[in-house]
């Protein structure tokens, strides 16, 4: 396992490249981003990695464990020792997208704006949020899987859209549940919430837990 200091010397050595990542050919953009993620496999794999668009700021370098809490502390290690570099900004975990998000994923597309939330509430576990997701388009031929084996292609859609809301951290911290449901005719006389308020209601909550 190499250390942090090894994958950010190979970083400063490419990142001149990386910088001007729009002004290389394919071909060399794509070893170049290879090879990246091959120095990141050798200080810990499962961490993946996302370089914004250039900006008059610069790039920013987002690190993810892709959910993954076990990884948590080697993103933050990593993050902790990066270089100070003009015109990057080192993030740890991705960051929250904003509301209003439009996210395709397999052949599911996912609207926030459409979307409404119900917390589900545990004693057994009352840190964490369990949520009951309304799709206005709900699949008539859904069936949930208990089979760890076979991916449910809906619910990994719906929590990769809740990642997109909170971010990564607190979406892997603070989300335990998710389930689907088809939308209510009447969904907010059923309890339900619109999706996009739900970064607002995780600041709500993480603020009564703490009292």
């Amino acid at each position: 396992m190499n250390t942090p200091e090894q994958f950010w010397s190979w970083f400063q050595s490419n990142r001149e490249r990386l910088t001007m990542l729009n002004d290389i050919s394919d071909q060399e953009r794509q070893q170049l981003l290879d090879d990246m993620q091959r120095q990141l496999d050798a200080y810990c794999e499962g961490l993946t990695f996302e370089i914004g668009e250039q900006t008059a700021q610069g790039r920013t370098l987002t690190i993810s464990a892709e959910g993954d809490f076990d990884l948590f502390r080697y993103v933050v290690e990593l993050t902790d020792n990066a270089p100070n570099v003009d015109w990057w900004e080192f993030v740890p975990f991705k960051q929250p997208k904003g509301k209003g998000l439009n996210v395709l994923f397999d052949k599911y597309r996912f609207e926030t704006a459409k979307m409404a939330f119900q917390q589900l509430e545990s004693e057994e576990e009352p840190d964490i949020i369990g949520l009951r997701i309304a799709l206005p388009d709900f699949p008539p031929d859904y069936r949930p899987t208990d089979d760890p084996d076979e991916d449910d292609d809906l619910l990994v859609g719906v929590y990769v859209t809740i990642e997109a809301l909170l971010g990564e951290f607190d979406c892997t911290t603070l989300v335990g549940y998710v389930e689907v449901c088809p939308m209510p005719k009447e969904p907010f006389k059923e309890g339900f919430r619109p999706l996009d308020d739900l970064p607002e209601f995780v600041e709500w909550f993480k603020a009564s837990r703490e009292k």
